[in-house]
This record gives C-alpha cells, structure tokens and sequence, in this order.
C-alpha cells in the first residue's frame, strides 16, 4: 500500500521579500547592468573572433571567459527581473535544478579557463622558447574542451544528487542553489554530500595552482625589467580578474555555509549576486582596456563606424540638399516653404 505523500513541484524564491517599494528602480537598474553585460562580453568576443591576429592562446582563452560569463548570467537575469515583475516568486523543482545547473557549472567553468589563462602566461614568461610548442593549436583545442566538459560533468553529477523527494519547499535565495535544495530533502544521501566535497576540492586546488603560478612568476620577472613589465601587461589584469572572481565567490559560499541570519536581506542579495554582476562587467572592460592588441582593435573598429556614420549622414545631406535649398528660397519669398510643390496659397 502506497503512503499519501504531497509530491513537492514548486518551489518559493524568498530573497526579494520586503523589497515590494522599490522593485521597478531594482528592475530598471538591473536592465542596465544586464545590458551593459551583454555589450561589453559580446564586443570583447566579437573583436577576438573577427581578428585573426587574435587568434592566440591568451586571447581564445578569454573569448571563452566571455562566453562563459554570458552563460552564467544568462541563467540569472532572466528569471531575476521576471521575479522582480511577479507577485510571487517560484520555480518548478525541474527549473531550479537547471538554474542550479548553470549557475554552478559557470563559476566553475569560470575557475578552470582562468587556471588555462594562468598557464599561457606561465609558459610564456617561464619558458618563452618553448611556447609554441607547448601551446599548439591541438593542445589548446584539448584544454578549452575540458575546460567545458569537466565542470559540467562534475555538474551534472553534483545535480542529479539533488533529485530527491523534498519535504520543504522555501529557498532563502534569490536564486536557486544545489545546497539549499540538497537541503530541503526529505533524506540526506552520502553523494549528496561527497560530490560536492570533491569539487570544493577539485576547484580549491585550481585556485592554489594559479597563486602558485603567479608568485613563481613575480620571482622570475623581478630578475628582468623586460619581463617584468611584460608581467605588468599581460598578467596584471589577470591577477585582477582571478581575485576579483574568487573573491565575490567565497563571500556568497561562506556567508551560505556560516553566515548570520540577522544579516539584512538586502546586503545578502548583494552577497548573493556579486560575483554575477562584477566579473561579468569587469573582467571584458579590464581586458579591453588593458591588453594593447584588443584596445586598438576595438578602438580601430569603432572609428570606422564612426565615420561611416558621418559618411551616411554626408550623404544624405547631400541628397536633401537641393530640397533644403527650394525650401529657403520659398522661405524667403513668401515667409514660408510651401508644403507641396505646385501648391496655391489661399487669399484672405
């Protein structure tokens, strides 16, 4: 005989409560941010991919950070500003493992072509002669895959574990996450609790090997003021990116683990939320800025729009011109350009 259990489906978001008087300036302002997401990732990817002169490991390495940073926040935004437009806030059960899914799989996708990133620029001021035929263009095919495939099967993995019967139905969040569903089961299950330990692990260890990568080569530059300002070029930014990166994201994981409930809800949104807004928007405009060959093309590319603008409107000015100059001519005899051509004025 079956038990009369309530099979639970949806789930309830609970981060956004008391913030009903101000939820069309948080839309508004989180539109913006979005936006200015999508502009800076997909420029950054445009610049590399139609620059064959970018085609070198450094630069496919970060073409594939900004790809990844519109994939995370892509499983954010949307259902975010959704929520903040609805009344209530919930997500099938389905829904938040797949937002889960992403979320995670993008952090640590995040930590892994940063990893790639720290070893170009190891192979390149460590051991310059024997760059490219370390990083050949088959080398960097194979480590850009894994660097996919590898966070989103220990993923899949960590996810699958969280498809429990649930006995509970909120999430302290304002998105959804494998712990707090993990969390909400009816049954704690030793997978549960064993993948997740081995890709805390797995990705501790990514961000101990990039430490070690750049203290190795802060020692080696210092013996070289040619490298060190190399070092100052190319790993600086990158130096940047991985603390900013690591940073946004133990705040949220160790405010989750251990974190006070007395903290306000609104700095815990922003905890929650940081590292899908500032890396996103950082790490394009750092490299943008920073990295000589991507400025000049970017800067090449928008002056040419530029002027093809200018150009257009030349043009155009030079079509209208002989319209522009009838309607002055009228002007001047009658006070005002007649409407029509071949029209009569009306006498008083």
């Amino acid at each position: 005989m079956m038990d009369n259990v309530t099979v639970i489906t949806m789930l309830t978001l609970s981060g956004l409560n008391g913030t009903a008087n101000y939820r069309v300036t948080l839309f508004a302002v989180t539109v913006l941010c979005y936006c200015v997401i999508l502009l800076v990732n997909v420029t950054i990817i445009a610049t590399i991919i139609g620059d064959k002169s970018l085609h070198e490991p450094m630069y496919i390495f970060l073409c594939n950070l900004c790809i990844n940073g519109l994939y995370g926040t892509a499983g954010f935004y949307p259902k975010f500003l959704h929520d903040l437009l609805s009344s209530t806030q919930v997500i099938s059960h389905a829904g938040c493992l797949l937002q889960g899914f992403v979320l995670h799989s993008s952090a640590t996708a995040d930590f892994s072509l940063l990893a790639l990133m720290a070893y170009d620029r190891y192979v390149a001021i460590c051991r310059p002669l024997m760059y490219h035929s370390v990083m050949t263009k088959q080398r960097i095919s194979l480590f850009v895959f894994f660097a996919w495939f590898v966070p989103f099967f220990l993923m899949f993995l960590s996810t699958i574990t969280s498809t429990s019967r649930l006995c509970g139905s909120n999430i302290p969040k304002i998105y959804c996450v494998n712990w707090f569903i993990n969390s909400l089961a009816c049954s704690a299950s030793i997978a549960a609790n064993v993948i997740p330990g081995f890709n805390y692990t797995f990705y501790t260890g990514h961000a101990v090997f990039v430490v070690w990568t750049y203290i190795y080569m802060l020692k080696t530059c210092l013996k070289s003021k040619d490298d060190m300002n190399r070092f100052m070029q190319t790993c600086l930014p990158h130096m940047f990116c991985v603390t900013i990166f690591t940073v946004s994201l133990l705040f949220d994981l160790l405010y989750m683990r251990i974190g006070s409930k007395d903290l306000s809800q609104n700095v815990q949104n922003f905890m929650a939320i940081e590292f899908l807004l500032i890396p996103p928007i950082i790490n394009p405009l750092i490299y943008g800025f920073k990295l000589t060959k991507i400025r000049k093309r970017i800067m090449t590319v928008s002056t040419v729009l530029y002027k093809y603008g200018a150009l257009k409107n030349i043009h155009e000015y030079t079509l209208a011109k002989p319209w522009i100059q009838q309607s002055q001519d009228e002007y001047r005899e009658h006070g005002s350009p007649r409407r029509l051509n071949g029209a009569k004025h009306s006498s008083v």
